[in-house]
């Protein structure tokens, strides 16, 4: 049988999803212990969107294949009541051999949120990115536009990236201010290694007044990571939503960013 499952974690305590040889704090780890257990089985998973080191996810999503026959809520509640309290498991659901988490995505969503103050934030400083320079929303959400479309993002590619080919097709980005917070939201049919912290270092800049609105598209003219800004920090970045074929019916979920309604922490008036 074959399974799928949401997932949602906070990264800060881990070297990334992906399971690696020399490395023990993945999530995938925590994620396959758990299911092993409920399973009563050796269990592997392959995942939508193989996020890296400190970055989150609130809209993973993951498929496994068991033997052991499990109620949804047996799965879900099961898995969480072992995994560290910095993982979850949202939902589950049962699906046909031909889902793959990876291959049957269509689009992956995230954000970026970036908590623009002088003073640095002590709540959320596990869950937002921090910039003191007053950054110009318009200015980033314009220069952002350059990126729409399918293109040749070599530019925004980390020296690590072993994908074969830097063309990805950006479908939507946008930023926008919601008090001290700017969020960029970025959807797309994939994304390279550290692709969207590379394209939130070009805005950075932007935002600040230290480079013109045409240096995105400049940067991504040019094909070289050299020429682009600082790789803006991993905490800032969420995996929001992966979506899927309807007829699959796989929950649409974005997990619970409750940090972005600024009311229930901070008063306003």
């Amino acid at each position: 049988m074959r399974i799928a499952l949401g997932i949602e974690y906070c990264g800060k305590n881990y070297s990334g999803w992906q399971q690696q040889l020399q490395v023990a704090n993945s999530v995938q780890a925590e994620v396959e212990k758990a299911l092993t257990q409920i399973a009563n089985h050796p269990v592997s998973t392959i995942c939508a969107g193989r996020t890296d080191a400190g970055v989150n996810a609130s809209g993973q999503v993951i498929h496994c294949d068991v033997t052991a026959v499990r109620s949804e809520r047996e799965w879900v509640f099961g898995c969480n009541r072992v995994l560290p309290d910095d993982v979850r498991v949202l939902w589950a659901k049962g699906v046909d051999e031909d889902f793959h988490a990876r291959w049957s995505a269509r689009h992956r969503y995230y954000k970026y949120i970036i908590y623009n103050d002088s003073i640095r934030p002590s709540l959320l400083s596990d869950f937002v990115a921090w910039h003191y320079y007053p950054l110009e929303v318009k200015l980033m959400d314009e220069a952002a536009q350059a990126w729409v479309g399918e293109h040749d993002f070599t530019s925004f590619r980390a020296a690590g990236c072993q994908s074969k080919s830097a063309v990805r097709s950006i479908s939507k980005i946008r930023a926008e201010r919601q008090g001290q917070m700017i969020i960029l939201d970025v959807a797309g049919n994939a994304f390279l290694y550290h692709m969207v912290r590379n394209m939130v270092g070009v805005l950075l800049e932007i935002g600040a007044g230290k480079k013109p609105v045409s240096w995105a598209a400049d940067v991504l003219q040019a094909r070289d990571r050299r020429v682009a800004g600082v790789t803006a920090p991993a905490e800032g970045l969420y995996l929001t939503r992966i979506d899927y074929p309807q007829h699959m019916q796989i929950p649409c979920s974005s997990g619970n960013l409750w940090f972005l309604k600024q009311e229930l922490i901070y008063d306003m008036v």
